[in-house]
């Protein structure tokens, strides 16, 4: 239920935007960090359900996930983080902060040409 919730949110925010330029919506891209992370499956699914009879309908939604980072903690590279080799990757060290996760984003919306 979180990414239909989420698909109307930005079904709105989308639809606002058409509104403003005056054209229809044909893509667009959203983002995610891995504890604020979609199903993209049900992701389209629910976008695609509430998009029906709204200028939004058939228009295409990209979902880009954005690894965790960490930052260790004795050479202060940040790198991306996993679970399974939590080792900093330039100097080998499990000491590492693990930093903010991406936020849920509406990252970009391709509009038709207008006529």
């Amino acid at each position: 239920m979180h990414e239909t919730m989420v698909a109307e949110s930005i079904l709105r925010a989308i639809t606002e935007q058409a509104e403003k330029v005056g054209t229809r919506p044909i893509s667009a891209v959203i983002s995610c960090g891995q504890f604020n992370t979609l199903n993209d499956e049900i992701m389209r699914f629910a976008f695609e359900t509430a998009a029906a009879g709204t200028v939004c309908e058939g228009m295409r939604l990209k979902i880009r996930h954005i690894p965790l980072r960490a930052a260790c903690r004795k050479c202060n590279t940040v790198f991306e983080f996993d679970v399974y080799k939590p080792n900093c990757t330039q100097c080998g060290s499990q000491e590492s902060q693990i930093q903010p996760d991406a936020p849920l984003l509406l990252e970009e919306i391709e509009f038709e040409e207008p006529q």
